[in-house]
């Protein structure tokens, strides 16, 4: 089973699933994944595991992260773990984390392939920008 940081927040049918979700591959992307969960999971106790969009490409839907909206999705690729930002093109990113969907308008994304070592503070700085722009723009609603 896939390490995890709980919270009494989390729904444990969403924390199963995603758990299956992430040791699908059975390789380095399961651990790296499963490493990031739980980073994003430590760096606010406020983030919600869920699991979204699932169809016939995807049958167990993908994992996010939100937080007054989605966070972070996180996917295992063929040769690399993916994070995506939705809202990542909002962020400061002064350590240059972000190295994918550079050129989109809204989207930024992180890929790390085997053996790449993530700037963990830096990764957790973004996580925590994410949740204060959802947060804020929850507030003023």
């Amino acid at each position: 089973m896939t390490p995890r940081t709980s919270s009494p927040r989390q729904d444990p049918a969403a924390s199963r699933a995603i758990d299956v979700i992430i040791d699908a591959p059975g390789d380095w992307r399961s651990t790296t994944l499963a490493r990031l969960r739980s980073m994003i999971l430590s760096t606010d106790a406020s983030i919600v595991e869920e699991v979204k969009w699932k169809k016939p490409s995807r049958p167990m839907g993908v994992p996010v992260w939100s937080r007054d909206g989605n966070i972070c999705i996180g996917e295992a690729l063929k040769s690399a773990v993916r994070l995506t930002f939705p809202k990542g093109a909002l962020l400061k990113d002064p350590e240059h984390v972000f190295n994918t969907r550079l050129d989109s308008a809204t989207v930024r994304a992180v890929d790390l392939r085997e053996g790449d070592v993530v700037n963990e503070a830096a990764l957790r700085a973004l996580i925590r920008q994410a949740v204060e722009l959802n947060t804020s723009k929850a507030r003023t609603r």
